[in-house]
Parts: C-alpha cells; structure tokens; sequence
C-alpha cells in the first residue's frame, strides 16, 4: 500500500467529520482525531472510517499537517482554543513546517475573527500556524453506488488556502471540492450564514406551518394544497422537516449566528432568525424529535409525524407551565 500523501486531523467525527474522513482515506490521505472523552459510538465511527485514534490536541497538532475543525458553532471557539493551548505547550511546531487550521464551522463573520484572533494573539504562532475561514454548503460526503462521491461545495477565505501547502495541498484542495472565495477572513463564513438562512431559514417556516395546521386539524389539506400549487417548496420543506430532527440542537447556535450576520452586516434587526433559533430550541429541549440520532431514526420522518411530535411536546410543555 503507498504511503498517504498526508495526515489530516478532524475534529470531530460527528456525521460530516465521518464523511469528510471517508473522502480524504479514499483520495490517498491518513486522518487522525483525539478521542479523548469521546463516547463509543463516535469511537466506533471513527474506527469504522479508517480514521486513527490520538490520545491528545498535543498529538494532533504534532502529527497532523492540516486540522480541519467541524463542530456545532457553540463549540467553535472553544475547540480553536484547545488547539492554541496545544500549540503553546512544551511541544511546538516549526515555521518550517507550520500548521494549517482550517474553522469550517457555522459562525458569523465576527464569530470567525474572534477565532482567528486567539491564533493572531500568540506570538509565537505568527510563524507556525495558518488560519483558513472555511464553511459547508450541503450534506456529507458519500459515496454512490458507481464510485464517484457526492461532495459539498467548501468554500474558503482569508490571506491562506489549504492549496498553498506544498505537495499535498492542491491534491487536498480539490479532493475537498474547495474554492477560495475571498482574501478576508468573514469572506466564507458570511456565505454560509447567507446560505443557511434560505435553507434553514426556511425549514424553520415550514415546523411552524406544519405544526400549526395539525393543530388545526387542516394539515392534509394543507399538504395537498402545497403539492399543487407549490410543488417546489412542498418538496423542499418536507425533505427539510424530515431530515432535521437529529440536527436541531446544532443548528440553535448556527440560527443566532445567522441572526448576528444579518444585524452585523446586513444592518437588519435579528428578530427573524433569533425566532427560528427558538423554533429548533423547541425541537431540541420539548420534543420526542430531540432525540433523534442519524442512522437511528424513530420519529419524525414523514411530514405528519414531525408535527405531530412537535404538538404533543408542545402541549407536554404548557400543561407542565400551566
């Protein structure tokens, strides 16, 4: 067998890590997480995806050429800062050979600034690591049935791109199916939240239209209504309702993230996607839809049951308040 072309750490094997992981093995590169305090399941999804198993960020950081880090946007800025801490302790890395760490995480441009800086703010870092503002557009990478993969689209941003990196990097690159959109930081994750906000956005629409017809007792009509006159956006929000449950939580954070973006940049109040925050916040903490896994699906994947599940936690909710 060849030797890999390089070692990519990921943090962390969740369901885009895994499939991001199974990519990069699959393309010629090794790809190592830490999974300390990880539970089985991620372990066995590591395992699963060829993806080798590190005891520590110090491991990580000294084995790894590139860190690719892919969590929920309220674990961003602490999983960058695990990576500093690593990199200021007694092992270091060398300007020779410095780190590339690439944040492709749901966050507001501000948001990946302020990540950015906890590298810029070292000084001993200034030759040793460089820091890529990256984001996701689409699912997981898997492979089809004829061997060629679905990809995401991974656009990047800043002064770096991973195709910098001698040898390896334009092979990565393209494997990753990125594209360097801009030369700022903010660049890639301003694109996601604008993004997110349409396809989100509008899933967020459709719980609460969904639901709200099932308590009205009216949703078959609805769902009729919209397969006729609106068979796009039915299509649409039912693959959107249905394929969210296991997502929710994640995606509380990444809608007040939207709602910064909007504000910040846009100049326009955050009320609309701070209220979709709280539609999956609902999904997450009062429903049965909380707790979902992917890959072991109970509830929630027709259109009726999503509602169904969302009023029966709702009224759940009120009779414990009332």
């Amino acid at each position: 067998m060849a030797s890999p072309l390089a070692k990519i750490g990921i943090i962390s094997i969740g369901d885009m890590g895994v499939g991001i992981a199974k990519l990069l093995v699959a393309n010629g590169f090794s790809v190592a997480t830490n999974c300390k305090g990880r539970s089985n399941d991620t372990i066995e999804r590591a395992k699963g995806a060829r993806v080798e198993l590190l005891k520590s960020d110090e491991d990580l950081t000294q084995s790894c050429s590139v860190i690719l880090s892919v969590v929920p946007p309220r674990d961003a800025v602490a999983t960058a800062q695990r990576i500093v801490d690593a990199l200021t302790g007694p092992l270091r890395r060398t300007s020779d050979s410095p780190l590339y760490f690439a944040d492709l995480n749901a966050v507001a441009p501000s948001s990946v600034k302020n990540i950015a800086s906890l590298f810029s703010s070292v000084k001993s870092l200034s030759s040793t690591v460089r820091f890529i503002d990256g984001c996701i557009l689409g699912g997981p990478p898997s492979a089809k049935p004829d061997g060629e993969w679905y990809l995401p689209s991974i656009p990047t941003s800043g002064p770096y791109k991973l195709s910098d990196i001698p040898d390896f990097g334009p092979k990565l690159f393209d494997t990753l199916n990125m594209r360097h959109v801009s030369p700022d930081i903010g660049g890639a994750s301003g694109l996601k939240m604008c993004f997110a906000s349409f396809s989100k956005g509008f899933t967020s629409l459709a719980i609460q239209s969904f639901t709200t017809a099932q308590r009205l007792g009216i949703l078959p009509v609805l769902k009729s209504e919209l397969q006729e006159m609106l068979p796009v956006h039915y299509k649409l929000a039912e693959k959107g309702v249905t394929g969210m449950p296991p997502k929710a939580y994640r995606w509380v954070g990444e809608m007040e993230e939207i709602a910064s973006t909007l504000s910040e940049e846009g100049g326009f109040a955050p009320d609309s996607f701070t209220g979709a925050a709280k539609v999956y916040r609902t999904v997450a903490d009062d429903t049965a839809l909380g707790q979902e896994k992917i890959g072991k699906r109970k509830r929630g994947t027709t259109v009726d049951d999503v509602a169904a599940a969302m009023v029966e936690g709702m009224q759940t909710k009120r009779k414990k308040n009332d």
